[in-house]
């Protein structure tokens, strides 16, 4: 490719983010083409024109251009646009098998802090990717593995709310107090400053390395050690600042990354640590006279970039003021050093000297004379390096403190053996030794001349007053930033609450929480649909209206939930207001689901049956995921007594979603109205199971056992109704015939008296009263109450004038039929 192929490229790209950027979707797609044409073997230029069809809606042409390197997982925003678009085709699989490919392009990164106005990151980092996958599995219908991937993508970032809903959908059991914890990197986001952390009330996860991880399931993300997913103790986890793994090793070092050096570790001769993992120790010193067993060996010499013939073996280093000999184990004599082929003498690194000189008044001063203990003027002045006796040497060395060593390369105070650069085995030292060298020092200190009183410090005192140095405070800013993300987590915990009691229609404490928000968050579109939606679980349609009309003035073009609204209207029977309410969808969006669900009950509440389900099947073929049209639809056909078409409907909708009870609760009422009654208990009780708090389908279960003549189970289940739902009259009425049926016309009559003053207009309820009263002997009170229920409901009027001159027979209660 020409240079100027190369720059015109550049420029393509650079348009090409300008025009998404700005939303000329069509004019970035032209450009994505021409880009293409210039550089059709770059992954980036097909991830470009991928990404420029996606944002067009175009999922099929977005597939086919990212395919080549999505597909295969070579190209990470290529596997990212193609799996986004295999998720809108339906093709999940497909999907998931992309980005498991690019796992190791997408694992463990993470674009924290790193999105603002001026800058971009146009791949998507793990959280995003594990969103994307829990979504694709959450499609296909393996919602463990679906749950698995929220968690990890609401480890990594709890600021994807969709996370969050996407566990509360599938109905996975979470812990949302531990939850929305800000992570490593929003706590520590500018550690490279050294600001010390401050959110340290929990310990961190880490993650393994990635090679550690050919056969990963789930991305491990740094969280606290007490979140809801994590089951590890906390001795099992540690981590660094920047979430480098630091698993130890029976070697004792961390897999991928080296150690800081402590006070046994030798520094390499190079000064940077780079051959560490290559050292071998070196066979036992013997002790010399003029080193004693506590003080340091000296460090060997520095490695010169001469290329020499490598020494036969390993040379021992000439002690500090000794000359370069040699010593045979063989030979007790001392010889001279050994030459190379050059002339050039060895060092102990196994490198030749530049110096020609056999004697050592030519050998070049030598780095561990020059650490121990030499004066400034002797070092600048000294050229040779001339032998000292050890004798002389050792009286002044134990005479005053040893000085710290000046420099990176410096060393401090260690118990290791004698060690060659290239060859150095690290071994930590016994801590009674420890101890023992620290008093060695401190008797040095105080057995020192008042010369060298005014001497700096010995390495443990600066060691000493280092560690009793307080950390620096860190900046304002900082502390500002991460109480806002503190605030914002805690913020998203409260709607959590709510949100995930609502999911698990625990709907008194979702209508509690949702209530005690700020005003300012109260009163938003979203809330207001929760509360909403909450009030229309519960069954208070009233409240549950007043909610949505705040909603509608807040934000008069919403589509989404208008269905449930819709629903609402249906149950108030307010045709004008649900009327209106259809024109206005149609006017705002003609081919949303929701539209014509709003239409299909404007149909439903004029009985137009027929009608109504033409537009629920026009909501599902706008989106057969749509589960709320199916079920509408299911109950239409029941209303049309048309019972195979309703069994088909609800099983679509519990296909599309299988926490969706009202679909269960449409597959127990049409198996109830053909006589399957056994198999209606089995779907009314998984319903019950998915939404435990409604008190209907109780009731249903309650319906079915006494069709089945259990009296008993039905009584238990109309209890459980009321305990739900105290002002059910319909569980209430239940429960008194039941009584009644059993005999206990005592417990019957408490419950209806209390059903008298809760719906007073009701002629069953009177009837049922007087037929109790009749079981009870007082047939004054009886005849009173037929009377009512007779001027309550005239069309009744056989039955009920029926009952009424059967006062004096004593008829079995049982043989009633309602």
């Amino acid at each position: 490719m020409s240079p100027t192929t190369g720059i015109a490229a550049s420029q393509l790209r650079q348009l090409i983010f300008y025009h998404i950027d700005n939303e000329l979707l069509d004019n970035a797609n032209f450009l994505a083409g021409r880009l293409y044409a210039l550089e059709p073997r770059n992954p980036d230029s097909s991830h470009l024109l991928a990404l420029t069809y996606l944002r067009q809606r175009r999922s099929k042409a977005a597939y086919d251009s990212a395919q080549k390197y999505g597909s295969s997982g070579r190209h990470l925003g290529c596997a990212y646009i193609f799996a986004q678009a295999c998720l809108e085709l339906g093709k999940h699989l497909e999907g998931t098998t992309a980005l498991e490919k690019a796992k190791s392009l997408w694992y463990g990164k993470s674009n924290w802090n790193k999105h603002s106005e001026t800058s971009r990151r146009h791949t998507p980092d793990a959280a995003a990717v594990q969103t994307l996958l829990a979504r694709l599995w959450r499609g296909h219908g393996d919602l463990k593995k679906a749950g698995d991937y929220y968690v990890e993508a609401h480890k990594a970032n709890p600021f994807i709310w969709d996370t969050f809903e996407g566990l509360c959908k599938i109905g996975a059991e979470v812990d949302v107090e531990k939850m929305f914890r800000p992570t490593t990197e929003m706590s520590g986001a500018t550690k490279s400053s050294g600001v010390a952390e401050i959110y340290t009330d929990q310990p961190r996860t880490t993650s393994n390395a990635l090679a550690q991880h050919n056969n990963f399931n789930h991305a491990n993300v740094l969280t606290p050690s007490n979140d809801p997913f994590n089951t590890r103790s906390a001795g099992e986890q540690g981590g660094g600042l920047f979430g480098v793994p630091k698993v130890r090793s029976r070697t004792g070092l961390t897999n991928g990354s080296k150690a800081p050096l402590s006070e046994w570790d030798t520094p390499t001769a190079n000064g940077n640590g780079a051959a560490l993992d290559d050292d071998i120790a070196m066979g036992e010193l013997a002790t010399h006279e003029g080193v004693t067993q506590d003080q340091a060996p000296p460090a060997p010499s520095r490695r010169l970039r001469q290329h020499t013939e490598p020494s036969e073996r390993s040379r021992h280093p000439a002690l500090r003021g000794q000359p370069t000999t040699s010593s045979d184990p063989s030979d007790g004599n001392d010889q001279a050093p050994r030459k190379t082929s050059g002339g050039h003498k060895r060092t102990i690194s196994g490198h030749a000297s530049q110096s020609s000189a056999a004697g050592p008044d030519s050998s070049a001063p030598r780095r561990s004379n020059r650490l121990f203990g030499q004066t400034a003027t002797t070092r600048s002045s000294r050229t040779t390096a001339e032998p000292v006796p050890s004798v002389t040497t050792r009286s002044d060395r134990e005479a005053r403190p040893a000085r710290t060593a000046t420099g990176a390369r410096g060393r401090t105070t260690g118990t290791v053996g004698r060690v060659v650069s290239g060859n150095r085995k690290m071994l930590p030292p016994d801590p009674a030794e420890k101890e023992k060298e620290k008093e060695k020092e401190r008797e040095r200190i105080r057995r020192a001349p008042s010369r060298n009183s005014e001497k700096p410090p010995t390495s443990s005192t600066v060691t000493t007053a280092a560690t009793q140095k307080p950390p620096p405070a860190p900046p304002k800013d900082l502390v500002a930033e991460q109480e806002a993300i503190s605030g914002l987590l805690k913020s998203f915990r409260h709607l959590a609450i709510g949100c995930y009691a609502a999911s698990r229609y625990d709907l008194p404490t979702a209508i509690e929480t949702f209530d005690s928000l700020s005003s300012t968050q109260r009163e938003t579109p979203w809330v207001l649909a929760q509360l909403a939606k909450a009030h229309y679980e519960a069954g208070d349609y009233r409240t549950a209206e007043t909610c949505f009309l705040r909603l509608m003035k807040l934000q008069p073009s919403r589509i989404e939930d208008m269905e449930v609204y819709s629903t609402v209207l249906w149950h108030l029977k307010k045709e004008a207001p649900l009327a209106f309410l259809c024109h206005m969808l149609r006017d705002q969006d003609f081919d949303a689901p929701e539209t014509w669900c709003a239409i299909g009950n404007s149909f439903s509440l004029a009985r137009e049956h027929d009608q109504a389900i033409a537009a629920f099947k026009r909501a599902t073929q706008l989106d057969e995921s749509f589960a709320y049209a199916w079920t509408l639809m299911g109950h239409e056909y029941i209303a049309n007594e048309e019972y195979d078409a309703a069994l088909s409907s609800f099983r679509k909708s519990v296909t599309a979603d299988k926490r969706s009870y009202t679909g269960w609760y449409g597959l127990g009422r049409s198996l109830e109205r053909m006589g399957k009654l056994e198999d209606a208990e089995r779907h009314y009780r998984i319903a019950a199971q998915i939404n435990p708090s409604n008190a209907t389908l109780m009731v249903c279960i309650g319906v079915i056992f006494e069709k089945l003549r259990k009296k008993p189970n039905a009584l238990d289940c109309y209890s459980r109704a009321l305990e739900l739902a105290p002002q059910s009259a319909l569980a209430r009425f239940k429960k008194a015939r039941v009584l009644m049926h059993m005999r206990d016309f005592e417990g019957a009559l408490q419950e209806l008296l209390v059903l008298r003053d809760i719906a007073p207009d009701e002629a069953n309820v009177w009837f049922l009263l007087g037929k109790c009263l009749k079981g009870l002997g007082e047939k004054g009170e009886a005849l009173r109450a037929f009377t009512t229920a007779l001027n309550l409901d005239v069309k009744a009027s056989p039955f009920i004038k029926e009952a009424m001159e059967t006062l004096d027979d004593d008829e079995d209660m049982d043989s009633d039929d309602d």
